[in-house]
């Protein structure tokens, strides 16, 4: 069935949630009663499949106690690659160029630990003003750690608008100075989709390496990470991926650096033949792997078994057809019913979609978490990032276009009604 022309009706909404491919996945996820969920972009939902492989490996625990490390259909001590390779095709990348591990942040360090190596004039960091708070705290540490002043040695990529990068003046600033280049693929507030492909290739013409956080595109965002050639990323489990809460990372490393030392060096990251050895020398596994500082956690990392498997069976391309389509939509209707006074909402998201990742900005120059503040009451869960972003994200394989369309009438009532004004 042809999918239909987005317009900014109701009838689109219910047309369009007819004739979704992916309709059919909502009833695998626990969706809370009588809420409109838009927050998957910070915490995905749990579904039916995360939970029963949670259960199963609780099943095991209690099944086999310790010999559960080496026994069964899903022995322990492989949890950090099984999974990594699970991810890894969504990502573009060989199953044993991505480890699930750690945290996002830790993964960082342990990542720039290795591939930060100030030389000769080459000493800075290219980062940008707009990255996630814990992305810059990293990176600053790191270059304490070398002895290096932040103030000097980490540039940041500035933003003319306060909402976008320049792909364009990101390169320009890859000059012979720096390193190393450390960015994001989307960013958190507006939710820019940046051009890796296109950063990666102007990293390398001017001899720097390029990493990325990718925790607000991975399971949104189809990737090509070995084909684009990026030296390494990072991202978070628990948004788009529906790991749940503090589910561990993933990290990845092209394998043209698998020769690289592990600053950061841990037991798990110990060649898996001889780490029972007990060697005080420690002997990297071959692979990304030897990133993996510590043992997995085999309860939280379980539920991603089935997560994983779920995007894989929609098809990540089909989750990035709905995803922009949802998306579109949302715009459409802003501009159409929400833009004009006494409403009044802007949309701080690039409308491209080639640069445009999963969720939209919605600003507003009044009053914006209080807009915020009345939709979750009436039942309606997006979050706000100040000063007055409220960002919605409808996740594809549990989100409606109806539910959509109900939000904007949400958003209408709160102007209409006056429940943002203080005291209201």
């Amino acid at each position: 069935m042809p999918t239909p022309a987005i317009e900014p009706t109701e009838a689109c909404a219910l047309a369009l949630d007819r004739a979704d491919p992916l309709a059919a996945f909502r009833d695998r996820f626990y969706l809370p009663p009588g809420i409109i969920y838009l927050d998957g972009n910070s915490l995905g939902l749990l579904s039916r499949d995360a939970e029963a492989a949670l259960l199963q490996t609780l099943e095991d625990w209690k099944g086999r106690a310790i010999a559960g490390w080496f026994e069964g259909p899903r022995p322990w001590l492989g949890t950090a690659r099984e999974i990594g390779a699970l991810a890894a095709g969504m990502m573009g990348a060989a199953p044993d160029e991505v480890v699930h591990t750690a945290t996002t942040t830790v993964n960082i360090h342990a990542l720039m630990a290795s591939f930060y190596r100030p030389e000769g004039r080459r000493v800075k960091i290219l980062a940008d003003a707009l990255n996630f708070p814990t992305d810059i705290y990293a990176l600053r540490g790191q270059l304490r750690l070398r002895g290096r002043d932040p103030g000097r040695d980490l540039a940041l990529v500035p933003s003319v608008d306060g909402r976008t990068l320049d792909e364009e003046r990101i390169a320009a600033m890859l000059t012979e100075e720096v390193a190393l280049a450390w960015l994001p693929s989307v960013l958190y507030r507006s939710g820019q989709l940046l051009d890796m492909a296109f950063l990666t290739a102007r990293a390398h013409e001017r001899g720097v390496l390029v990493g990325f956080d990718c925790s607000h595109s991975a399971g949104i965002v189809p990737h090509e990470l070995d084909r684009w050639g990026v030296d390494c990323a990072a991202w978070c489990s628990y948004k788009y991926l529906n790991g749940g809460p503090g589910a561990s990372a993933f990290l990845y490393v092209n394998r043209r650096h698998f020769d690289r030392e592990p600053l950061l060096a841990g037991w798990f990251g110990n060649r898996p033949e001889t780490m029972f050895d007990m060697a005080l020398d420690f002997e990297p596994a071959p692979d990304a792997g030897r990133w993996q500082i510590s043992s997995p956690a085999v309860l939280g990392s379980s539920t991603l078994r089935g997560s994983l498997a779920m995007i894989e069976e929609a098809g990540i391309e089909a989750v990035r057809r709905k995803s922009l389509a949802m998306t579109a939509y949302l715009v459409a209707l802003l501009d159409e019913h929400l833009a004009a006074p006494p409403y009044s909402f802007r949309v701080g998201t690039p409308r491209e979609d080639s640069r445009r990742g999963g969720h939209v900005a919605v600003e507003r120059d009044e009053g914006a978490e209080r807009v915020c503040e009345a939709l979750i009451a009436r039942g309606v869960v997006p979050d706000f990032r100040p000063p007055n972003v409220i960002r919605l994200c409808p996740s594809p394989l549990y989100g409606t276009f109806h539910e959509i369309w109900r939000t904007a009438g949400h958003l209408q009532a709160i102007i209409d009604g006056g429940e943002y004004r203080p005291g209201s």
